[in-house]
């Protein structure tokens, strides 16, 4: 395992005392798996929150035997990378309705017997601010009541601006990446899309498949592909495939195929061979109905609450979030007179910038944090 200068430790949280949801419905009893990096000081100042994207997990760092891949943001967190886990203590927790441990559509309902008895759809809508709400739960269970940060791109950058928000004191800053205030109309429209798609799935069965089983649901491979094409930009696209075709396919084959799209087959049979639908479908109606402003009367309103400085990155060529709704978050924080900053980064790579061009903004982030 290759986790002996990271410290990292793998874990799971268990609560009996209901989870009270943005739906009107409650969670209860519920898991939280999570991982930390480091070491906690003697006066518990140095633990900082990275929270995950849409397909994230708790496993942000390192690499475990066996693993072809590390976390997802290795390049970030590390010992002696931008966020340095010699320093910093660094907690990243799997979201409730996901797929990786946490309690979710495939978690086995309370009292259950045998393995057929889960929640399915069941499962009570989850929220970016009932993730939070969960989050916050995990933390004073660890006994870290103050954060010196909290950070995280696209999806978890909404978690990591409603924390802002819902509690403005419990970081020194807060650091949201490729994000947004509220899920634009584009977005809704895509996870629409891949909603049917995989509800259209005959493996799929209405959400009743056998769970854990050894399926790659095409619905899910499909989505996947959709969803890819949201992530990265023309301009990257063209440099990695323009239109190279397979050398081995026929040119005049129905069934030939561009690079392009033989690395969507690649990567959409990948994905679903690590992801689950259930949750998919879930998370991506979480993104959908994502609002910052939930349960205040406009975002003014809402990021008047924040107390702490709001640090914002975004990426020029990310048509996901494009780059004005966070320049709008910046503006609204001006009119209230609240410390915050922006900065956006030269890019042309599209949405996922914030996991591949590490090195345009790390040091961004670990000046901030130093």
């Amino acid at each position: 395992m290759d986790s002996e200068n990271l410290n990292l430790q793998t874990h799971k949280a268990v609560f009996t005392s209901p989870l009270y949801l943005t739906s009107g419905r409650i969670l209860e009893p519920y898991e939280i798996v999570y991982e930390t990096y480091g070491n906690l000081n003697a006066t518990k100042s140095n633990a900082i929150l990275v929270t995950h994207a849409l397909t994230g997990s708790h496993h942000c760092a390192g690499k475990y035997e066996g693993d072809k891949k590390s976390g997802w943001w290795d390049k970030m967190v590390g010992s002696g990378k931008y966020i340095d886990t010699d320093k910093y203590f660094v907690i990243c927790c799997s979201v409730i309705g996901s797929p990786f441990g946490s309690t979710s559509p495939i978690t086995p309902t309370y009292g259950s017997f045998g393995n057929n008895d889960f929640y399915r759809f069941s499962f009570p809508l989850i929220t970016i601010q009932d993730m939070v709400r969960s989050i916050k739960i995990l933390l004073n269970y660890i006994g870290i009541e103050s954060l010196h940060a909290i950070v995280g791109g696209s999806m978890g950058g909404m978690q990591t601006l409603c924390f802002a928000i819902l509690y403005p004191r419990i970081a020194k800053m807060f650091i949201p990446i490729a994000t947004s205030y509220a899920s634009n109309p584009n977005i809704i429209a895509i996870n629409k899309v891949m909603k049917e798609v995989i509800m259209l799935d005959p493996a799929f069965n209405g959400g009743n498949y056998e769970i854990n089983g050894d399926y790659r649901f095409k619905g899910l491979q499909i989505a996947r592909m959709l969803g890819f094409t949201q992530y990265i930009s023309l301009d990257t696209m063209q440099n990695k495939f323009s239109r190279k075709y397979v050398l081995d396919d026929g040119h005049f084959d129905m069934f030939g195929r561009f690079e392009i799209e033989r690395y969507l087959d690649y990567n959409g049979a990948t994905f679903a061979s690590l992801f689950d639908p259930l949750c998919y479908l879930y998370l991506i109606r979480a993104v959908s109905i994502y609002d910052a402003s939930l349960g205040f009367d406009c975002l003014e309103s809402a990021l008047s609450q924040i107390q702490s400085p709001l640090h914002l990155i975004g990426f020029s060529g990310d048509n996901m979030f494009p780059i004005d709704e966070m320049r709008y978050i910046k503006e609204c924080m001006d009119k209230l007179g609240k410390d915050s900053t922006l900065d956006i980064i030269d890019s042309n790579y599209g949405h996922d910038g914030f996991l591949v061009e590490i090195e345009k903004y790390g040091h961004i982030i670990k000046g901030l944090l130093d």
